[in-house]
């Protein structure tokens, strides 16, 4: 039985993914600037990562307000070109 969570903006993807995007969109540096993690500043991996995330709820909840601005940024609709007016 399959549930749909359409309010839910994460449904479907997993932490793997979510931590994938991030770090090629923000890269390692940059990620660890902004969520202070000691696995995204001392030699970060997807895998210990993912460990730390899986194990730790207030880290994963600050990865994943930041993956859903993220895609806010990303997926912000264009303004209509003024001189098609």
């Amino acid at each position: 039985m399959t549930h749909t969570q359409p309010n839910n903006p994460l449904h479907g993807l997993t932490l793997e993914t979510i931590l994938t995007q991030l770090v090629e969109h923000f890269g390692w540096e940059k990620l660890g600037q902004t969520i202070k993690i000691k696995c995204f500043n001392q030699d970060p991996s997807i895998k210990s990562s993912l460990k730390f995330l899986r194990t730790t709820p207030w880290a994963r909840k600050e990865v994943e307000a930041l993956y859903l601005r993220h895609q806010q940024t990303v997926d912000k609709p264009k303004p209509p070109n003024s001189e098609e007016a």
